[in-house]
């Protein structure tokens, strides 16, 4: 493509087409950086997750509302944020029906299939007991129990602590592989602010209590009915390891002596019973990445959450055991076990494409480039060789004139080189090379000159070098 040395609309159009294309070069490249951006703030945007817990005001609510506080102080890549419930069984309804993703729940209860551990909040023992009696005014006889022994339940009434039902059903569980049927035994459910009215309530002949081995409750509820009803005596879960064996979501745990109380000791030796965990649990599908930072985030800060609430010192890490009664969730696990991927190693694969693609639109674009330009290096290289020519022509002309034209035709194709130049269709070597031209190609002019100034009307003469 040829274009005279002033130009045409042909060349002004051309030019306005490269600006556009510019311009979309441009407004590409920074879709491009937006859209890295947002990929870089979504990936790296703190996740936050929504975890049931309840009643508000529990200790379980505590602990999740000091979590939620210190992950937010410390700008933690995982946020919670508390829901609010009325207890375990809602809250493992909002987790099953997907309006929450984590859920504070006692491992014994009816959890859902997809259901796997995070960390373990602390371990509820069974603690039961049976008033000894007061003695009578002015008798030095001691008193006589009505309960004894663990079998003396039987035809008996036990006062639970608590209304949820898990707690009866943990102790039917108990009585039968006790040996003793279950429905012989009368069970009456009182609230945690009902404990002064069990004590003294005269139909109940034994106390059931499931929490922490230091809860309040239960050292509460021990020391009234002692004060009601005589010093407890403490009943023993023999067939503890046995209830463990054959229910892996109970475990078989010791009370240690004088643990509610040391003068009197309560108990005064240690006394076997049943624990079950009370634990933060996930759905299986929840991203490994997001448990096993929340993991990692809750059992860094135990120690500074257990200073603000004691009740954090009991949190305790699940079992990994892929045979364990409720696993523990992949995310957790790779924490726990040390096999938590680093950031490269979960997304090399995606870096290393992403370099690939670069690359090769890299290569499509200098291709593109290369095509978008190849009418201007073919007049470029036209444009070279036509001022080769012209030196060999201006040392054979014949009159002033004929070098006016060369000249003028010499400094179109300047005019078209530095166009180029300008389009990005030619490089600083190639600007180089027609500057070297023209320098040769006015020198000859220069000598053409005074050869036909001089009046010589042969050959020119040849310029030395």
């Amino acid at each position: 493509m040829m274009s005279d040395p002033n130009g045409n609309p042909a060349r002004s159009r051309q030019r306005r087409q490269r600006k556009n294309y510019a311009l979309l070069i441009l407004a590409a490249g920074m879709l491009a950086f937006g859209v890295a951006t947002g990929t870089l703030y979504y990936v790296l945007r703190p996740t936050t997750l929504r975890i049931a817990v309840g009643p508000a005001g529990s200790e379980d609510y505590k602990l999740i509302q000091l979590m939620a506080q210190t992950f937010a102080r410390e700008n933690s890549a995982v946020r919670l944020s508390p829901v609010t419930t009325e207890g375990t069984a809602e809250s493992i309804a909002l987790f099953a029906a997907g309006k929450a993703d984590l859920a504070v729940a006692r491992g014994d209860l009816n959890l859902p299939e997809n259901a796997e551990s995070v960390a373990i909040l602390r371990k509820n023992v069974v603690v039961l007991w049976a008033p000894s009696g007061l003695s009578a005014k002015g008798s030095k006889k001691p008193p006589t129990p009505k309960v004894k022994s663990f079998d003396d339940l039987a035809g008996r009434r036990v006062g639970v602590i608590g209304r949820t039902q898990a707690n009866v059903t943990l102790l039917r569980v108990i009585l039968k592989e006790s040996g003793i049927d279950p429905d012989k035994v009368a069970v009456s459910q009182f609230a945690t602010n009902q404990i002064g009215e069990m004590a003294r309530d005269p139909s109940v002949d034994a106390f059931m209590a499931v929490g922490p081995l230091k809860s309040k409750i239960t050292i509460d509820a021990i020391a009234a009915t002692a004060t009601a009803r005589g010093e407890p005596k403490f009943l023993p879960v023999d067939i503890a390891d046995a209830i463990a064996k054959k229910n892996p979501i109970y475990e078989s745990e010791e009370i240690p002596a004088s643990i509610f109380g040391s003068s009197p000791q309560r108990p005064e030796d240690k006394v076997d019973t049943v624990a079950v965990n009370h634990l933060i649990i996930a759905p299986k599908s929840l991203s490994d990445t997001a448990v096993a930072a929340f993991a990692r985030q809750l059992f860094t800060n135990r120690q500074q959450l257990a200073r603000e609430l004691p009740s954090a010192s009991q949190l305790e890490k699940p079992d990994t055991d892929k045979d364990a009664a409720l696993p523990a969730h992949a995310g957790a696990a790779a924490y726990i076990d040390g096999n938590e991927r680093t950031f490269l190693e979960k997304y090399t694969d995606y870096i290393w494409f992403a370099v690939l693609i670069v690359s090769g639109l890299g290569s499509a674009g200098a291709w593109f480039k290369h095509y978008w330009y190849k009418d201007e290096r073919e007049q470029y290289i036209a444009h070279r060789d036509q001022l080769l020519e012209l030196i060999s022509k201006v040392r054979n002309a014949e009159t002033p004139g004929e070098l006016a034209e060369m000249q003028g035709a010499a400094d179109g194709m300047l005019r078209e080189a530095l166009d180029c130049y300008d389009d990005g269709s030619i490089e600083d070597g190639d600007l180089s090379v027609i500057g070297l031209a023209l320098e040769q190609f006015h020198h000859a002019v220069a000598d053409r000159r005074t050869v036909l100034g001089a009046g010589e009307t042969g050959k020119p003469r040849l310029r030395a070098g």
